[in-house]
């Protein structure tokens, strides 16, 4: 049982950080897997980055290497995805998601609100 709250979004200049956080709830969430999804408007759901239950393992879309970093931290109950180098088509929702495991082409169980980015060019 885990309940995921994004935050940190906002509108930032191509080129430009921010910094999300995911934060959960449940004494399950260091058994969970979490990714970073995102969703532009009129384009299908993206996977963005996901980290294995204990840090020790990520993943990145090819497109965000080299410019954004998934971490979490156990002890806050909390997942963080760092993203430099914003680009204008990096405009989306982002969701948070946790699951047993998350591979290409599922659907994880617990998913957040969303937090919204927007890149102006």
């Amino acid at each position: 049982q885990v309940q995921l709250v994004e935050s940190g979004g906002g509108l930032v200049q191509a080129g430009g950080s921010l910094r999300l956080s995911c934060a959960a709830s449940g004494r399950t969430f260091s058994n969970y897997a979490m990714g970073w999804f995102r969703q532009a408007p009129g384009k299908e759901r993206e996977l963005v980055a996901t980290i294995n239950w204990s840090g020790g393992a990520t993943y990145y879309e090819d497109s965000v290497k080299g410019r954004f970093t998934i971490s979490r931290d156990n002890a806050k109950n909390t997942v963080y995805l760092q993203m430099n180098s914003l680009k204008p088509e990096e405009t989306a929702v982002y969701y948070c998601a946790g699951d047993r495991v998350i591979v290409h082409g599922t659907n994880p169980t617990y998913w957040g609100q969303g937090t919204q980015v927007t890149v102006s060019s």
